[in-house]
């Protein structure tokens, strides 16, 4: 075989073990020590394994993963994110839709907080939903509103993703960060936007709250959930300003975590401890696909596939070429969770989108909105599968995939707003620099 085909084998493979549940980490890191050693033998093999670790292990931008990790993990033991839902309940109840808009809300910034889409759905199926529940709404909705709501820890700043895309791209974090605000924010109003729509049209699938609050009982709401918005102000606002990179300012963000922690007296040793042990263990995990990626990565380039779809895609115009994309990345996010699909992609496409001039710091968001999509998608939807877990058999997984069916419709608007007026998400970085 030459190498062509060894690369479109070891492509095939990589997919099938990831389909099959061997670990990510474990099915690239052994198709691309095999590839490399059909195409070159044994000793390079082994050279390229031993040295690909170190050069990424050793990335001083690798170091905001593990910072902003241990942010998320002790925002959330130490109850920083408490009231959230509470408080978007009590200036939106009296809107069509309000508790899922709330969710919507309050998903958002605890998923800005988290950086997990996952651990977001998770939180929010057991404190929105029977809340929704209880108050008449369908559960369709109720489930769907929180299963889409999860995946904004996908995009809104700080992301795992957008910091992995970076690496692996060579573009600035930082600006990511600030590129991915706007799609985050629209993102969220659209949900909201369909969610008033519908419960407008079809008022049984959410009955209107008459619920009144007075002054002295929204500011009380606000007291409570002050500490999260401060935190990613702190975060967001550093990065804005300039006042300190993405990499630093997941050091910044996990000592404010620290700081509010300890103002509002929830600090404790054994929530360090295991905040300090959920650091540990997600980092590793991470580090190792990471490694596996840049292995991977040097498998696809010796084997001249991306020159091979260059050459095969290079004829279309970009716009269609950023369709077939788009079309690839929510294909292969009904079968794969999103890091594999980033790691598996962009190997393959990042020649492409260079000799197309596509501006790759709108593409990373562009990607990370799809793949956020994915995570709704069946007929994997990994958060669907999260809130049914959470839930039990009382929410069959019918009922919560025909809920998230209209926020796939909502993310289908909002990804072709993104393709159309790249402004969008190239504007708030045009201010920063």
């Amino acid at each position: 075989m030459d190498r062509l085909d060894i690369g479109l084998l070891g492509l095939v493979v990589t997919l099938v073990l990831i389909g099959i549940r061997v670990p990510i980490g474990v099915a690239m890191g052994l198709v691309s020590f095999g590839g490399i050693w059909m195409m070159m033998g044994q000793m390079p093999a082994i050279g390229i394994a031993k040295a690909i670790p170190y050069e990424m292990i050793g990335d001083w931008n690798l170091s905001a993963v593990p910072m902003f990790l241990l942010m998320g993990y002790v925002a959330s033991g130490a109850g920083l994110t408490q009231g959230l839902f509470r408080a978007a309940r009590v200036f939106l109840n009296r809107i069509p839709g309000g508790l899922a808009i709330a969710s919507v809300a309050s998903s958002g910034l605890f998923a800005s907080a988290s950086g997990s889409s996952v651990a977001t759905a998770a939180a929010f199926s057991r404190i929105a939903i029977p809340e929704m529940l209880k108050a008449g709404y369908a559960p369709s909705l109720a489930s769907g509103s929180v299963a889409a709501a999860g995946t904004l820890g996908s995009l809104i700043p700080p992301s795992v993703l957008l910091i992995i895309y970076g690496l692996m791209m060579d573009v600035s974090i930082s600006t990511l960060f600030l590129a991915a605000v706007v799609p985050g924010v629209l993102s969220g109003l659209v949900f909201a936007a369909m969610i008033a729509a519908r419960c407008t049209l079809n008022p049984t699938l959410a009955p209107r709250l008459h619920e009144r609050y007075t002054a002295r009982e929204k500011l009380a709401m606000v007291r409570e959930t002050w500490p999260l918005p401060v935190l990613i102000a702190g975060v967001l606002g550093g990065i804005f300003t300039g006042i300190f990179t993405a990499t630093e300012a997941g050091a910044v963000g996990a000592f404010l975590a620290f700081l509010i922690a300890l103002v509002r007296g929830t600090l404790s040793v054994a929530m360090v401890r295991s905040a300090l042990i959920d650091t540990a263990v997600g980092t590793a995990s991470i580090f190792i696909i990471v490694v596996a990626a840049a292995l991977f990565a040097r498998f696809i380039a010796l084997s001249t596939l991306p020159v091979w779809v260059t050459g095969q895609l290079s004829g279309l115009d970009t716009m269609w070429v950023i369709i077939l994309i788009c079309l690839l990345y929510l294909v292969l996010g009904c079968f794969l969770e999103s890091i594999s699909i980033i790691l598996l992609t962009v190997p393959v496409l990042a020649p492409l989108l260079g000799q197309m001039d596509v501006n790759l710091i709108w593409f990373g968001v562009l990607a990370v909105k799809l793949l956020e999509t994915g995570l709704i998608t069946p007929p994997v939807g990994m958060n669907v599968y999260v809130i049914r877990s959470s839930l039990g058999p009382e929410m069959p997984l019918g009922t919560i995939f025909r809920g998230v069916s209209w926020f796939i419709l909502a993310d289908a608007f909002t990804i072709a707003l993104l393709v159309a007026f790249p402004a969008l998400t190239l504007w708030l970085p045009g201010l920063s620099g």
